[in-house]
C-alpha cells in the first residue's frame, strides 16, 4: 500500500481545471517534491490532500483513508509546516509546541517526552524557554518543523520550508530534513522554488504545469531524459534565441535568465554553435558547456525558469489550524 495515492484527482472552479487529472503514488519514507510555476496547480493539490478543500472528481487516499471520506482521521496523521510562519511570538518554543500537542489531544505526559525529543531534533533544547520573537527566521522555522512533527504524523507537508533563509540556514534545514524519513518514519511532501533543494531532497519530483503532471521521476532519472550535454548562451540580443531551434545539432532551446541549448553532442557542438551565430548574425557574448540540472529539466518540460518565479496569493498554501479545524 502506497502512503499517499491519487487516482485522476480533479479540480475545477467553474470553468477553469485547476488540476486536471492527477495520478501519482508514493511509498513510505519518500520524500515526494510537487514543483510547477505559479498557478500550475501546487497549492489546489496540496489543500485537497490536506482535506482543506473537496475534489471535484477522482480520489486521493492518505494511509489507505479516502481525503473525502475520511478528512477527520487524515487530519490526525499529517503534520503541515506552513510557508507564512504561523507561530506564536509572544510564547515560548516549548509552548509553542506544548500548545500544538493540546490541540491534537497528546496525553501530556507522552508530550512533554516528545517535546523534548523534538527540541533536541532541532536543536533547539537550549533555546525552548525563550520567547518565539527574539528567534531567528532559521530558528523559527526549525520550530515548525518541530511542531508539525508533534503527532508522529504518517505524513509531512513542507510548503517551502526554507524560503528567505540564507544558504547557510538552508542547509541546516536540509539537514533535517533529510533525517525526518528515517528517524521520524515519515513520508514528505515538499514543494520548493529552489531546484538544489529538490534536486538533493527529493526522492521523486512530480513537475505540474497547468494542473498536469509533465514530467514524473527521480531527478537523476528527469536529468537524464532530456540530454547529456548543455550550453548556456548568453546573447547580445536574446529575442533572437529561437533561431538556434534550426540548427540539426540542438534538440531544445529554452529561454530562462540565459539561453539554453540542449545539444546532441556538447563537445562537437561548440564549434558548430560559432559558426552558425556567425552565419545568422548572432551576436554571443558568453558560453558555458554543461551537464544538465534539474532547473534545466524545468525549463524543458514548463519553457520557464522557476527560481525567477515569485509566489503570489493565487498559488500559496493558505491554512489555518483554527480555521479550518486542523485538529
Amino acid at each position: 500500500m502506497y502512503v499517499i495515492e491519487t487516482n485522476n484527482l480533479t479540480k475545477k472552479f467553474k470553468d477553469i481545471v485547476a488540476v486536471d487529472g492527477l495520478s501519482i503514488q508514493i511509498g513510505e519514507g519518500e520524500v515526494f517534491g510537487l514543483l510547477g510555476p505559479n498557478g500550475a496547480g501546487k497549492s489546489t493539490t496540496l489543500n485537497m490532500l490536506c482535506t482543506i478543500m473537496k475534489p471535484t472528481s477522482g480520489t486521493a487516499a492518505i494511509n489507505g483513508l479516502d481525503v473525502d471520506c475520511h478528512p477527520h482521521e487524515v487530519r490526525q496523521i499529517i503534520g503541515i509546516v506552513f510557508q507564512d510562519t504561523s507561530i506564536d511570538n509572544r510564547l515560548t518554543g516549548r509552548e509553542n509546541l506544548q500548545m500544538h500537542a493540546e490541540l491534537y489531544g497528546v496525553e501530556r505526559k507522552l508530550a512533554k517526552d516528545r517535546i523534548g525529543e523534538l527540541l533536541r531534533l532541532v536543536e533547539l533544547d537550549d533555546r525552548a524557554d525563550e520567547i518565539v520573537k527574539n528567534y531567528s527566521g532559521g530558528m523559527r522555522r526549525r520550530l515548525e518543523i518541530a511542531r508539525g512533527l508533534i503527532h508522529h504524523p504518517k505524513v509531512l507537508f513542507l510548503d517551502e520550508p526554507t524560503i528567505g533563509l540564507d544558504p547557510q540556514t538552508r542547509a541546516k534545514i536540509w539537514d533535517y530534513i533529510k533525517r525526518l524519513p528515517t528517524e521520524e518514519k515519515v513520508t514528505i511532501i515538499l514543494t520548493t522554488h529552489y531546484m538544489e533543494e529538490a534536486q538533493g531532497l527529493c526522492d521523486c519530483v512530480g513537475i505540474i504545469d497547468h494542473g498536469k503532471i509533465v514530467a514524473l521521476g527521480s531527478p537523476k532519472e528527469l536529468i537524464r531524459e532530456i540530454g547529456e550535454d548543455v550550453a548556456s548562451l548568453t546573447l547580445e540580443d536574446k529575442s533572437r534565441a529561437k533561431e538556434f531551434e534550426s540548427a540539426s545539432f540542438v534538440k531544445k532551446v529554452n529561454v530562462g535568465e540565459q539561453v539554453m541549448l540542449v545539444l546532441t553532442d556538447g563537445a562537437s557542438s561548440i564549434p558548430k554553435i560559432f559558426e552558425f551565430a556567425a552565419q545568422k548574425g548572432i551576436k554571443i557574448q558568453s558560453l558555458e558547456l554543461r551537464t544538465p540540472t534539474l532547473n534545466d529539466v524545468f525549463l524543458h518540460y514548463v519553457g520557464r525558469d522557476l527560481r525567477h518565479e515569485h509566489s503570489d496569493g493565487k498559488d500559496r498554501l493558505k491554512m489555518t489550524m483554527h480555521r479550518r479545524g486542523m485538529r
